[in-house]
């Protein structure tokens, strides 16, 4: 549990909280024991509560696995008191320990971020989360360019685990983002008293970079269908072309199978005595052969 402090507030954020940690916490503002129960178990959709001393609010924030290469939701439990905010996650998020290291080394900072109210605090720490999803999504479009760009190289079978992950990055993606939508909305539309007024339109601005990002992430999601629809089709064409050019080997080889099989029933072999008998044979099934493609050609199934 680490805190930095201005003249104005305190933020308090907590990584991985214990029993411990929720049991201090909830000593020393007198959070509702609901809240507490909250920081120790998952909730899987984003809501927004409010309590008789304090606002409540789980959202989640897009992050990366590398090891699995997939997106996944990170939670953040977030408790916004009179003379404090309190953010609570299980796993690590690269911006907010940042943003939090640079407010604790920086008296700079903490004026310019802690200086009105955790309202305005949380606005900052939510603007931040949501930025920090555009690289990502420019990642994404960066990986959709390349599997593009592998498919028209000849590479379909490769690409078919490459869409794959695609796939399910972007539908991890769309399910993480898409609650959260409701969280701001209902933080510009109801009257929280932690909430000042003169802040809804900046939470309002926050709903707008929401929709930014989930029109990104319709167009990927239209993009990479697309792609799969490409793939898949010059796959099955390319599997036609293979079946195709063994059904017109077969049909060659039957006519020239029968001769052969005549020839081994015959007792007496034609041109059997002959010297040049095996050549003789080998240019009638060539001729056959030749026959054969020549109407397959007439025919127009070459």
């Amino acid at each position: 549990m680490q805190e930095v402090k201005s003249n104005k507030f305190s933020w308090i954020d907590i990584k991985e909280p214990d029993a411990d940690d929720a049991l201090k916490i909830q000593r020393k503002f007198s959070l509702h024991p609901l809240i507490i129960e909250e920081f120790s178990t998952p909730t899987l959709r984003p809501k927004a509560s409010e309590y008789e001393n304090c606002l409540y609010l789980a959202v989640h924030v897009p992050l990366f696995n590398i090891e699995n290469k997939t997106t996944y939701p990170g939670e953040i439990d977030i408790v916004i008191c009179n003379d404090a905010l309190i953010t609570a996650h299980d796993t690590d998020i690269y911006q907010l320990t940042e943003f939090f290291k640079e407010l604790k080394a920086s008296p700079k900072k903490r004026e310019q971020y802690m200086s009105q109210s955790p309202g305005k605090l949380l606005h900052f720490i939510m603007e931040m989360l949501l930025e920090s999803c555009f690289p990502k999504l420019d990642h994404i479009s960066k990986k959709l360019d390349y599997i593009e760009d592998e498919i028209f190289a000849g590479n379909e079978k490769e690409m078919v685990f490459e869409i794959s992950v695609a796939k399910r990055d972007i539908l991890n993606f769309r399910r993480t983002m898409k609650p959260q939508k409701t969280v701001f909305e209902s933080l510009v539309t109801k009257n929280y008293v932690l909430i000042e007024n003169n802040l809804k339109p900046y939470y309002q601005d926050l709903i707008g970079t929401n929709i930014r990002i989930w029109n990104n992430l319709e167009s990927l999601k239209e993009t990479i269908e697309s792609l799969e629809a490409t793939n898949n089709s010059l796959l099955s064409n390319k599997l036609d072309m293979t079946m195709k050019i063994l059904t017109i080997f077969s049909a060659v080889l039957l006519p020239l199978t029968v001769y052969s099989n005549i020839l081994a029933m015959s007792a007496q072999i034609p041109f059997g005595n002959n010297p040049h008998g095996f050549w003789i044979h080998m240019g009638i099934m060539l001729i056959l052969g030749l026959i054969t493609i020549t109407v397959f050609k007439l025919k127009k199934w070459l």
